[in-house]
């Protein structure tokens, strides 16, 4: 595959809400995935990609430290797509989790209806919900934060 058609294929992703793009073609397959910055993984038919490294960064200069910091352990749950947020299966349903609930990974916390098709987001990490984000019916963005687990 060319660079043009590469850096075109690059630059749709990056303006689309498309998180992810796989091609194959007859010289090998290329695969574009959308984070925090815009991978791009080519490689020829018939072969294993092989894990990408961290970019390098330069290090900061090292400060002393006074006293250890506490471990963070809040993670936030995002929304994986742009949709509508719905915190039960319907409205006369008890909602899939409250404040205080403790929960497992896998566990559905809540839905995003996306083109008329219900998506049930899952709990990518068990703990205690301490807040919720968001209200039902409300619209959401790709990657906007959704519950805090602790």
């Amino acid at each position: 595959m060319d660079l043009r058609k590469l850096k075109t294929l690059i630059d749709l992703v990056s303006d689309s809400n498309v998180s992810e793009l796989e091609i194959t073609e007859a010289e090998g397959k290329v695969r574009i995935v959308k984070g925090g910055g815009l991978v791009a993984q080519q490689y020829a038919a018939g072969t294993v990609p092989a894990p990408m490294a961290a970019p390098l960064q330069a290090a900061a200069p090292v400060e002393p430290v006074a006293a250890a910091a506490p471990a963070i352990t809040s993670h936030t749950v995002k929304s994986p797509m742009v949709g509508t947020f719905y915190r039960a299966a319907s409205p006369e349903a008890k909602s899939f989790v409250e404040i205080g609930d403790s929960i497992k990974v896998g566990e559905t916390v809540c839905i995003i209806e996306a083109m008329k098709i219900l998506n049930e987001i899952e709990a990518d990490r068990s703990g205690t919900v301490t807040q919720i984000l968001c209200v039902n019916g409300q619209a959401v963005e790709y990657g906007q934060p959704l519950f805090v687990i602790d």
